[in-house]
């Protein structure tokens, strides 16, 4: 701003100071005396002025003519190019100054614009690697992608834009939905600049896409190599890939190396809850009942979840329930006053028969305002395992219908809702943004009643009368719809 105000003084002095020299040269007279042998020439101020702008004019004609002489003399001593050279510098300036222009419109969102000032520059430049790339952007701004593509094609005959060309193809096809070329021009781009950042992230997610975790890996180690990707990161995302690459060997059908695979995402990892649950899986295959116990231990001082409590109980799947509530001891000392420690204490207690203790834990839960579905169930589970009423199983279970689901594997992308834990977002397609939280809004779905109680493992027993306690098999309680209902609307019945 101060600069431009200083410009601003500076013009108004220079106009006034010409002003006032203009003047006092028409008040005072003749100022100009020529003298050629005995002839003298004494014009006015104003006619010596034009003659001098006169004068120059012929000088610079005079230059012109001259390097046009000089360009012909060349030309005759045998220069071919002398005459063309000379004629091109008029047609590069307007080129360069075309040039300038259509990047200035394509800055300014005026994609037509800058589209005819790339052909211009191009016809007065004869310079492709210059304007090739402003034609391709400004058609992309207009939505023309034939002449985009044929420009970027048109760069991979030149090695100074190869890689230019190939990164704008690779936009142009993951634009149409062409996952699968994106992901060849994305490694050749790679091949070419393997530091280039977003070159880098295109290519990982593609390769996850396309379930390459190999490919993920080694692109990956590319971004800690060139320092685009902090090492803690590449720590948590590596494992994440190990894992995939663990699950994809099971579909497969190699235990050993699925085994090997899950232990080193595990390592990687340790807080990876799919990665400590197949690990644990694969030390049980094994027969290291201590190993998958340390690593589920371990994994759930980092975060208490229900897959980690089922995986825990298939250490031993043939204990009686008492047993493995003493086993899990361990487990329900480590957050005593998570959520998923109260459930898990419950979900243990109900299948020992132990009803008081159960209710002691998941009553704070299911008397909270905005108890999840598994807490309701687990209580109605406790009245009916008491002997309660029906009409008051049947207010807790109504209740647990529309009830939030509770925590869920939620994508902090897209904040899509995912039944099982996955590399990838099956919505978004963003890589590695799971997580185990609750769900940003309520209308989610009830779970099955295998999920809500994972621990409650056994054959389901038969009720000698028709009031018995129903508990099925895998922790499943009987829906609200198989009992007869004893009131006009039982869901707005109070529980005791």
């Amino acid at each position: 701003m101060l600069w431009s105000v200083l410009k601003i003084l500076f013009f108004v002095v220079i106009v006034a100071a010409l002003a006032l020299g203009a003047g006092f040269v028409m008040e005072n007279g003749p100022a100009v005396l020529l003298r050629v042998g005995s002839i003298e020439f004494a014009p006015s101020p104003l006619v010596a002025i034009i003659c001098a702008l006169l004068l120059l004019l012929a000088v610079w004609l005079i230059l012109k003519l001259a390097g046009l002489l000089v360009a012909v003399v060349r030309f005759l001593n045998g220069d071919e190019t002398a005459m063309s050279r000379y004629f091109d510098r008029h047609r590069e300036k307007r080129g360069y100054e075309a040039l300038s222009e259509g990047m200035m419109a394509l800055a300014s969102g005026e994609g037509q614009l800058a589209l005819t000032k790339a052909n211009r520059a191009e016809r007065y430049l004869g310079k492709p690697e210059l304007t090739r790339l402003l034609t391709a952007q400004a058609a992309e701004q207009v939505g023309d992608r034939k002449t985009a593509e044929e420009a970027y094609k048109a760069m991979l005959t030149d090695d100074r834009t190869r890689f230019v060309g190939v990164r704008g193809l690779m936009k142009q096809k993951l634009a149409a939905g062409d996952t699968d070329t994106a992901l060849k021009l994305a490694e050749k781009a790679f091949s070419m600049k393997p530091g280039h950042e977003e070159v880098q992230d295109t290519l990982l997610q593609l390769q996850a896409g396309h379930a390459d975790w190999t490919g993920a890996r080694k692109t990956l180690s590319a971004k800690l190599k060139h320092g685009t990707l902090p090492r803690d990161v590449h720590r948590r995302r590596d494992a994440v890939l190990a894992l995939s690459e663990a699950k994809g060997v099971i579909d497969e059908g190699h235990s050993i190396e699925a085994r090997e695979a899950a232990i080193e995402a595990n390592r990687l990892s340790p807080d990876l809850i799919p990665a400590a649950v197949m690990a644990a899986q694969g030390y049980i295959d094994q027969g290291k009942p201590k190993y998958a116990t340390r690593v589920l231990k371990k994994a759930w001082d980092a975060q208490p979840h229900p897959d980690l409590a089922a995986a825990f109980a298939a250490i031993q799947p043939d204990e009686s329930p008492e047993a493995r509530l003493k086993r899990f001891q361990p487990l329900l000392r480590s957050h005593p006053e998570h959520e998923e420690t109260k459930l898990l204490t419950a979900e243990l207690n109900l299948a020992a028969e132990d009803f008081p203790a159960a209710r002691k834990a998941v009553t704070p839960l299911a008397s909270a305002e905005g108890a999840n579905a598994r807490a309701l169930t687990i209580m109605a589970a406790v009245e009916r395992g008491e002997g309660g009423d029906d009409h008051v199983v049947r207010a807790w279970l109504a209740r647990a219908v529309t009830a939030p689901r509770g925590p869920a594997w939620v994508c902090d992308n897209c904040q899509n809702i995912h039944g099982q834990w996955a590399p990838t977002c099956d919505n978004c397609g963003a890589f590695d943004t799971l997580t185990w939280r609750e769900p940003p809004r309520a209308e989610v779905t009830m779970p099955g009643g295998v999920e809500m109680l994972p621990l409650l493992v056994g054959p389901a027993p038969k009720p000698d009368v028709e009031d018995a306690p129903v508990v099925l098999h895998e922790g499943e309680v009987q829906d609200a719809e198989t009992v007869e209902p004893e009131s006009e609307d039982p869901a707005e019945e109070k529980p005791k």
